[in-house]
């Protein structure tokens, strides 16, 4: 290390260009020890309900099985009979959401909408930045405008929120995205008081935040962080139409084979139920039982969870060490150490994100393209980019955290 240390940039530069590296850092997925853990899904048998004995290699239960729906209710924070269990993509129900909200009124709703043509029935979506791209990309397709709002440590800047629904757009705005535990990418959990605050905010009819609890068992310290219960707070101040909350199991057992769950207040489940009902005849049920009987409970749950906290959470720390060594004291990034989910989120100094990122790619470390952590992939001063550790064995995670590193100290310096 210390011959290395006594390298130029540049020098260094071309030593890690010689390596021939192929290193995949962008999407935060699943590595296969994390992955194995979750086989004994696979031999499972069982085709009836463990609660009412139904076949569930049937039809029925288009709200999901019972079994299913108390034991991601409670993973959710909901009770059972408020709560969906659907398919595999928690993705897909956002989206299912947005497009039905776009097509039909809620409940509570007076407006109709037309994102191509009339401006002032053009949906508003607010966008706490950095965030997630998917969300993003689901208000791109359908003409949503988006307004970014910053996040801060404690959660969405709430003085930017109140001022754009109390400005011209406010009569437009009809949901919020959220990632309120762990946020993807910067790893932050909104405080108590700022979700009271987006629980009691004055708002248009209709109004809708996402709360997209992607993160909400994935610690990597214990005790992790506490999240308030949205849903509570909302009703405690008759608002308790207001949030969508959604989960999934992703990254739980396996990605693109688990459940994907929604829960929120009876006038919002019957209006979602009536698009369910003409879209699909049901879900996957042998999938839901099978994850009943694997997880069984909270405490299945959070025991499977802390088996991939043991996985993963040293390749976090190796990546941190390295970004401590390299960028600590330069003046030119900051990150926060998280202690969940995953991703690790550097703001850096303005104009060099992309430049970082196009020097990596020519090293052979794939990261996500530096401005997807905002609405239209445009972040305004391109200084913030990802980094997921989660993937890559942990000897070629120290090397995919020092390219980085090393590129931004150049791109620093052009």
């Amino acid at each position: 290390m210390d011959a290395i240390a006594d390298l130029s940039l540049r020098e260094r530069f071309e030593r890690l260009r010689a390596m021939k590296l192929d290193l995949d850092m962008t999407r935060g997925k699943p590595c296969a020890e994390q992955l194995d853990l979750s086989l004994p899904l696979l031999t499972s048998r069982r085709t009836r309900s463990i609660q009412d004995g139904a076949d569930c290699r049937n039809y029925g239960y288009l709200e999901g099985l019972p079994e299913a729906r108390k034991l991601f209710g409670e993973y959710l924070g909901m009770p059972a009979e408020l709560t969906y269990v659907l398919g595999n993509s928690s993705l897909a129900v956002m989206h299912d959401l947005v497009v039905q909200m776009l097509m039909r009124q809620l409940p509570d709703e007076e407006r109709k909408w037309d994102p191509h043509h009339e401006i002032r029935y053009r949906p508003v979506m607010l966008c706490p930045v950095p965030g997630y791209d998917r969300h993003f990309s689901i208000c791109e397709r359908y003409g949503i405008e988006m307004v970014s709002i910053p996040l801060t440590d404690q959660g969405p800047d709430m003085d930017a929120v109140e001022s754009v629904l109390g400005g011209p757009k406010g009569h437009r705005v009809f949901g919020m995205w959220c990632t309120p535990k762990y946020s993807n990418p910067s790893g932050i959990t909104y405080s108590r008081d700022v979700c009271q605050q987006l629980a009691s905010m004055k708002t248009a009819p209709g109004f809708r935040i996402f709360w997209d609890l992607a993160y909400n068992v994935h610690d990597l310290e214990e005790p992790g962080d506490e999240l308030a219960n949205f849903f509570e707070l909302c009703r405690a101040v008759g608002n308790e139409d207001r949030p969508f909350i959604i989960g999934s199991t992703s990254k739980i057992t396996f990605a693109g084979a688990g459940l994907a769950m929604l829960a929120a207040s009876p006038r919002n489940l019957a209006w979602f139920r009536e698009s369910l009902f003409v879209r699909t005849i049901g879900a996957d049920k042998l999938n839901q039982l099978r994850h009943v009987e694997f997880l069984y409970s909270m405490k299945g749950i959070r025991d499977h969870m802390r088996k991939q906290a043991a996985i993963i959470k040293p390749k976090f720390d190796a990546m941190c060490e390295v970004f401590d060594r390299e960028l600590g004291g330069r003046d030119i990034a900051s990150w926060q150490k998280p202690r969940g989910g995953y991703f690790v989120a550097l703001k850096v100094k303005k104009g060099c994100a992309k430049k970082t990122v196009s020097l990596a790619g020519e090293l052979g470390v794939k990261m996500t393209p530096a401005g997807n952590t905002h609405p239209y992939g445009k972040d305004p001063n391109d200084e913030w980019f990802r980094c997921s550790p989660t993937f890559p064995p942990l000897e070629e995670v120290r090397l995919g955290a020092e390219v980085p590193a090393v590129c931004l100290r150049i791109a620093a310096e052009l």
